[in-house]
């Protein structure tokens, strides 16, 4: 007879190994003042009490990661709309040093916020901020690492994907798109070509009919786009320093 769903077959010792916990860890960025920011979390507890850290906690036995994930931002961030949030899986972390307490795997996820809302801390975290990514001191246990991960994917996803119009309001302007290219690479991009591939890649961008925004200046409003109906890029849009030349 098949064991029922949760039951241990006959002869089976769940005490053989040594148990560990499972968490998740939230890599959350947002472009604020022309910069990429991450959502971060003060720590209220030990380990590394009052370090920055990464948004996240144990996965409780009744539920995935993903929905730890969720929870653990809305009570940390305070954050109360993530239902909709895209999140995407990173990696597993599992060294066996990761966590002072116990053994720790930590599932990783990484997410994009257009309009980056002000967060406040809960839970066990003392406070939540949005800080830039660029000049962070040393974060808690290894978040470092997976943030640095998390920058590489999303860098890199800008390239073959769609997922720079996730950065962007529900309708944008090319210079809006370009700002998200530059700060997340890091790197100048001449804007004409960038427009024009952007323009000549099919269901990358629609534009709105009619509607244009004033951006500063004297010059005449910009046109607004909203993102298309493709989620990959062909051909990709490669940042200069993979192309040879600027892009």
């Amino acid at each position: 007879m098949t064991p029922a769903a949760g039951t241990a077959p006959e002869g089976y010792d769940k005490y053989a190994f040594e148990p560990f916990a499972v968490t998740v860890d939230l890599a959350v960025f947002t472009i604020r003042a022309a910069a990429l920011q991450v959502l971060l979390i003060e720590r209220g507890q030990e380990p590394y009490a009052g370090r920055w850290a990464l948004p996240g906690g144990f996965v409780l036995p009744d539920e995935s990661a993903e929905t730890a994930a969720r929870r653990e931002l809305a009570e940390e961030t305070g954050l109360s709309d993530v239902s909709g949030l895209h999140l995407e899986q990173l990696r597993t972390y599992s060294e066996p040093d990761r966590d002072p307490r116990m053994r720790v795997v930590s599932v990783a996820y990484t997410a994009l916020l257009p309009d980056a809302p002000e967060p406040h801390g809960g839970g066990d975290a003392a406070r939540a901020q949005w800080l830039p990514y660029d000049g962070l001191g040393p974060l808690a246990f290894d978040h470092e690492r997976i943030l640095a991960d998390a920058h590489d994917r999303v860098g890199a996803k800008l390239e073959y994907t769609c997922l720079a119009t996730a950065f962007c309001p529900p309708e944008f302007t090319l210079g809006e798109l370009h700002q998200v290219y530059e700060t997340v690479w890091g790197t100048a991009l001449d804007r004409p070509n960038f427009r024009r591939k952007v323009l000549t890649t099919p269901g990358f961008v629609e534009p709105i009919p009619g509607a244009a925004r004033l951006t500063g200046g004297r010059g005449k409003p910009a046109a607004l786009y909203r993102a298309g109906t493709a989620t990959t890029l062909h051909p990709p849009l490669l940042r200069p320093s993979r192309e040879g030349h600027p892009a």
